[in-house]
């Protein structure tokens, strides 16, 4: 009976355990992968990237076919490597670098080897391949430009790098990866989702058939096509008007936020970052650090904004109650403070300037007075100047402003703890920050920024999130950001006298020569001081030429920002610019033809290569910089008339 009850145990936990077994490997496959089987093979199909199309349907961004010749190590025989790199043109020691990096990443894996043949290339290659085991060729897709502008914000893609496999376990090596750029920030929607299929092995190392019929396998997912907000030909028309200059235009629609024109000169052709050749050609524009052409002037650049800063002190004073339209200060060629300080412009010697001729003659001893009586409503000057960042930082500066794309810098406002760190605590007054007044001293902007302020005045004190995608296909986009009016702390009423003032710029100010036929434009004209750092020594050089607009005044369409390096004064480059591109929005055709050539024909490339003297730069009348002793951060800083 012992003996009996002894067999039957035995008997039974052998049917269980052989029972489950099979159940494992015939049926259930919960949590199993079949790459952990040595004797699987995966093959990937790659879906092509989906397309690129600007705000009005135009295709930007297509694809065409690509090779890569890929390899899995264990599988590699015994080879003719010399004819092998002789038909991949690439040499011995490549060879080994090559093969090395894949075997460090996966003996089983396939990895890319040599990647992006070219149709030609293919052919000649693709009937040689059966005698060189463990190497296979696997087509894909690259990017194919059906425009040469706009590289910096339609990115580019790449082979993914150690960091993107550890952060995303979705990508294998040698895969392609969207950078900078909507490529970028948009990648999951335009890479789709690859298929795989599972082939079996022998023992021998012959493919037997698909892996458990194909259960495993999936089928490419088309990557998605994107619509952008960027109007193309605006885009290509700003890219023209910026050759041989440096600079950025960024060009918003008030009304919806949404991005019409994102330019940044010098730029390049974005088909040179495509096959072979890419990494080459990246290497020699990552190594420019003259022109930087990877270098997004639009998002990144951080410059003072100048004059058009003015506007804004212009509502902090009307909304703190210290200035009205009526209110007038004496001009005396500009504003002298302190002991040695000067702030010089173009007004007429005793001149008394109420908010709108401030305005359109841009004069700084109007604006110092509205700065120091805006500081100085409050007890102290820390009081008074955290009240005014307050009311500077909800303009947008100051911060990234939440748009859609992976670049960017936040500018700088100053705060009352900048100063007491650099002056000590209660030891600095108005006059120490009053070069904050005009643009100048410690605020930077980015072009970006500076063209959103504009859009919150046209718009009467408030904007919509800057964003480049406009529709996604076959998919949902989360608008909620923005479709969401953020307000400033200005009320509205204040906004139309500064609007009048920014208008009689064009009727009889500043930019009075710059009239564009049938538009009436706001806008203001700016010079921002521009210095550099030459063996630690403090170099002042050419000023930035700075204008930002908007049209109709009535009816906003469009508002914009200009920044043009080294431009000598506000209307002399920028201003010309803006309303080119203004004209060519609202028009779709030029007129001003004068200005047109005027600007396609001028360069700035014999400014860009000028010794760095550090002499006082002449401005169109004659007029010469002056600076008080010590002259250095932080510190008060005089300035010609920032036209």
């Amino acid at each position: 009976m012992k003996k009996l009850l002894l067999s039957s145990i035995i008997i039974l936990t052998a049917i269980t355990y052989i029972g489950r077994l099979s159940y494992l490997q015939l049926i259930d496959n919960t949590n199993q992968n079949p790459l952990e089987d040595t004797a699987i093979k995966a093959v990937y199909d790659y879906p092509e990237r989906g397309h690129i199309y600007d705000r009005n349907g135009k295709l930007l961004v297509a694809n065409q076919p690509s090779y890569d010749v890929m390899v899995i190590p264990r599988d590699v025989k015994t080879l003719d490597t010399t004819e092998f790199c002789k038909l991949l043109r690439i040499n011995k020691e490549d060879f080994k670098r090559k093969f090395k990096k894949a075997y460090t990443y996966s003996p089983r894996l396939p990895s890319v080897f040599v990647p992006q043949l070219s149709k030609l290339e293919y052919a000649r290659l693709q009937e040689k391949m059966r005698k060189y085991e463990g190497f296979y060729i696997q087509k894909r897709s690259l990017r194919h430009y059906q425009t040469d502008v706009g590289s910096n914000f339609l990115g580019y893609i790449s082979e993914v790098n150690d960091r993107d496999l550890k952060r995303n376990p979705y990508y294998q090596s040698g895969e392609l990866i969207g950078r900078q750029g909507v490529e970028q920030q948009y990648e999951e929607a335009l890479r789709g989702q690859k298929g795989v299929k599972f082939i079996q092995k022998d023992r021998f190392n012959r493919v037997i058939g698909p892996y458990k019929n194909g259960t495993f396998d999936t089928l490419p997912v088309q990557g998605k096509d994107i619509y952008l907000t960027i109007d193309q030909q605006l885009q290509e028309y700003g890219e023209q008007l910026m050759r041989n200059k440096r600079g950025g235009i960024v060009a918003l629609e008030p009304d919806s936020g949404e991005i019409l024109a994102l330019i940044s000169a010098p730029s390049y052709d974005p088909a040179l970052l495509v096959g072979r050749q890419r990494s080459r050609n990246y290497t020699q524009l990552y190594y420019d650090s003259i022109a930087k052409p990877l270098y997004d002037r639009g998002l990144i650049a951080q410059y003072p904004p100048g004059s058009p800063f003015k506007t804004l002190n212009a509502l902090i004073g009307l909304q703190e109650g210290v200035i009205d339209e009526n209110t007038t200060f004496t001009c005396y060629h500009g504003y002298r403070y302190g002991r040695n300080s000067f702030m010089g412009c173009h007004c007429v010697s005793g001149s008394r300037n109420n908010l709108n001729r401030g305005i359109y003659e841009s004069c700084n001893a109007y604006f110092a007075n509205v700065y120091r009586r805006t500081l100085e409503k409050y007890p102290d000057a820390k009081t008074g100047l955290a009240k005014w960042e307050e009311h500077v930082r909800s303009f947008g500066l100051g911060n990234y402003l939440g748009y859609d794309l992976p670049n960017g810098k936040p500018g700088k406002v100053p705060s009352p703890e900048l100063y007491d760190r650099y002056y000590g605590e209660n030891r600095w007054f108005s006059t120490n920050t009053l070069s904050n007044a005009i643009g100048q001293g410690e605020v930077l902007t980015t072009p970006i920024q500076l063209a959103n302020l504009t859009a919150i005045i046209a718009n009467r004190g408030y904007y919509y999130t800057p964003h480049i995608i406009k529709e996604i296909e076959n998919d949902t986009i989360d608008k909620s950001k923005y479709l969401t009016p953020h307000y400033t702390t200005i009320d509205a009423e204040h906004f139309e006298p500064v609007i009048k003032g920014m208008n009689d710029v064009y009727n009889k100010g500043t930019a009075k020569w710059i009239k564009i036929p049938g538009i009436e434009i706001a806008g203001k004209t700016g010079t921002a001081e521009n210095f550099t750092k030459i063996d630690s020594v403090r170099v002042q050089l050419t000023d930035h030429s700075i204008f930002v607009a908007f049209a109709p005044v009535d009816d906003p369409k469009i508002a914009l920002a200009v920044f043009v390096e080294n431009g000598y004064w506000g209307s002399r480059w920028a201003g010309r610019i803006a309303g080119l591109m203004i004209e060519k929005y609202l028009k779709d055709t030029i007129e001003s033809k004068h200005l047109e050539k005027y600007v396609l024909e001028g360069s700035l490339e014999e400014e860009y290569e000028k010794p760095l003297s550090g002499k006082p730069f002449s401005i169109n009348d004659g007029a010469k910089i002056m600076y008080p002793p010590g002259y250095g951060p932080y510190k008060p800083k005089s300035t010609r008339s920032n036209e």
